[in-house]
C-alpha cells in the first residue's frame, strides 16, 4: 500500500530519540506497536467505566459523544423520516453556523471529519499530485492518511511563509489543507489565514479548512470570522468539539458544487452520516455559543491551575488548552521512581497515566477517543462545568493526576506490569 510523503527533512523524533511512527505524531513502542493494539487497549479501557458504571466515570475528554435527541424524535428517527423533516432545517444550521450563504454555499453531513476529509482528498486530487498542508505546527494525522490514500505527496508547513515557500517551489499542487487551530492548539492568526488563501487561490487552488474546532473557538476565543468568512472553498467541522452538544460527526460546507462532488464520493464510500442523525445534528449546530465556548475555555483554566500546583513548568499551556506533554509524563514518571533509562517510550507512559486515571478516579480523558490517537499528550481541554462540579472540583482532579503519577513511577520498575495495565490479562 502506498503512503504519502510528509516533507520535513530528518525524521522527527521524541526527546528520547525514538523516531515517530508512520501516520502519527509520536514513537510507538513494543506495547502499542500498531493501531490493532490501540484497539485492544481501548476495550481495556471500556472494562474499567463497564465496571465503574456511569455515575462514577467522567468525561474530561473536552468532546461531547453523546445522542442529543428528544424523545418526541424517537418516532423519526429513522434513515427515511429524519432527514424528509430535518435536511433542509439542517443546511439552514449548517450554513449560519459555518458562515456560508445559501445559493452559494451548500452542507453535507459525514460520520466523522475524517470521513469529510477522506472524500474531499478523493473528490480533488489525483495520484502523483501534491498537497500542502498549513497549520501552526502539524496538520492532523487524518490528513496524510487522506494524501496516502490518492497516491499523493503531502507537504505539511508551518504558517504562512513557510506555505509561501513550498507553494512558489510546486508545480502540481491540487489542494491546500488549511487548519485553523492545530493539534496542539496553536492558532494561525487572522492574517496568516488571509495570506494563505490569497496565494492558494492566485494559483487557482482549492482550499479545504480543516476546522475541528477552531469554527467556534476562533470566532468566539479569537475574534475571527467563521469559516467560510475566511475565503475558503470547502472547510469541515466537528459536532463532537467546543461548544457543540455532539454526536460524533463531521460536518462539511462551502462551494456548493464542491460539496455536491464530495458529499457524492462520501456516500459511495460509505463514509456519509446515518440520515437519521439530521434533527441531532441540527440542534447542536444551532444551539451552540460562543458563550458556551468561553466557559468551557474558563473552567478547563481553573483546572490547569490546579494541576500546574502538583506538576510545575511541565504543563505545557496554550492561549486555550493546557497539557501534559508525553515526553514530560515520562520524565516526570521517571523522576519519582529515581529511573536513568526509560523502559517505555512516551507514547506509552502517557497511555498508562490515562488508563490509571480512569480506572482509579473514573476520568476518560482525550486519549481514550481516537483510534489511534491523534496526539500523545494528556490534554486538559474545554472542561465542562458540569463535569468538573460531578467528579469533585479541580483539586480533586489535580490530585487524581498526581496520584496517576505515582503510580505510574511504581509500574515503570516493571514494563509487564504496564503491557497488563493497557492491554488486558493475556488471554
Amino acid at each position: 500500500m502506498s503512503t504519502a510523503h510528509v516533507e520535513a527533512g530528518a525524521p522527527k523524533r521524541d526527546r528520547f530519540g525514538n523516531e515517530w511512527a508512520p501516520g502519527v505524531p509520536y514513537a510507538r513502542g513494543s506495547i502499542l506497536s500498531s493501531t490493532e493494539d490501540d484497539f485492544q487497549k481501548m476495550q481495556e479501557a471500556w472494562r474499567h467505566i463497564r465496571r465503574r458504571g456511569p455515575e462514577q466515570t467522567f468525561n474530561f475528554s473536552g468532546l461531547e459523544h453523546g445522542l442529543p435527541l428528544r424523545a418526541d424524535e424517537l418516532p423519526i428517527a429513522s434513515d427515511f423520516l429524519a432527514p424528509a423533516l430535518y435536511f433542509n432545517e439542517f443546511q439552514d444550521a449548517a450554513l449560519a453556523h459555518m458562515g456560508g450563504e445559501r445559493g452559494r454555499h451548500d452542507a453535507a453531513l459525514f460520520n466523522r471529519i475524517t470521513g469529510a476529509t477522506l472524500a474531499t482528498h478523493l473528490a480533488l486530487v489525483e495520484a502523483g499530485d501534491v498537497v500542502v498542508g498549513v497549520s501552526a505546527s502539524y496538520s492532523h494525522p487524518s490528513v496524510p492518511r487522506a494524501a496516502a490514500r490518492v497516491g499523493a505527496t503531502l507537504i505539511d508547513t508551518e504558517g504562512a511563509d513557510q506555505f509561501g515557500e513550498v507553494l512558489a517551489r510546486e508545480d502540481n499542487v491540487s489542494l491546500v489543507v488549511l487548519t485553523r487551530l492545530a493539534v496542539t492548539y496553536e492558532i494561525l492568526p487572522h492574517e496568516q489565514i488571509a495570506a494563505i488563501v490569497h496565494l492558494a487561490h492566485a494559483r487557482d487552488i482549492p482550499v479545504y479548512l480543516d476546522d475541528a474546532g477552531g469554527a467556534r473557538v476562533g470566532p468566539a476565543v479569537f475574534d475571527q470570522p467563521k469559516a467560510l468568512e475566511l475565503g475558503v472553498d470547502v472547510a469541515a467541522t466537528g459536532l463532537d468539539k467546543y461548544g457543540t452538544q455532539g454526536p460524533r460527526l463531521g460536518v462539511l460546507a462551502g462551494d456548493k458544487d464542491l460539496v455536491a462532488t464530495i458529499r457524492a464520493r462520501g456516500f459511495e464510500l460509505g463514509v456519509e452520516a446515518r440520515p437519521l442523525l439530521y434533527p441531532a445534528a441540527t440542534r447542536s449546530l444551532a444551539e451552540s455559543t460562543p458563550e458556551r465556548v468561553r466557559e468551557l475555555v474558563a473552567v478547563t483554566q481553573t483546572v490547569a491551575e490546579a494541576v500546574r500546583g502538583r506538576v510545575g513548568s511541565r504543563l505545557n499551556e496554550t492561549e486555550v488548552i493546557a497539557e501534559l506533554l508525553a515526553d514530560d509524563i515520562l520524565e516526570l514518571a521517571m523522576e519519582r521512581a529515581e529511573l536513568d533509562e526509560a523502559p517505555i517510550v512516551p507514547y506509552e507512559a502517557s497511555a498508562a497515566l490515562a488508563m490509571l486515571l480512569l480506572r482509579d478516579a473514573g476520568v476518560i480523558s482525550v486519549h481514550f477517543v481516537g483510534l489511534p490517537p491523534g496526539t500523545s499528550a494528556l490534554m486538559l481541554k474545554f472542561i465542562s462545568p458540569e463535569a468538573l462540579e460531578s467528579f469533585g472540583g479541580a483539586e480533586r482532579y489535580a490530585d487524581a493526576i498526581d496520584d496517576a503519577f505515582d503510580k505510574l513511577a511504581a509500574l515503570l520498575r516493571d514494563p509487564e506490569a504496564i503491557r497488563t495495565l493497557l492491554l488486558g490479562e493475556a488471554v
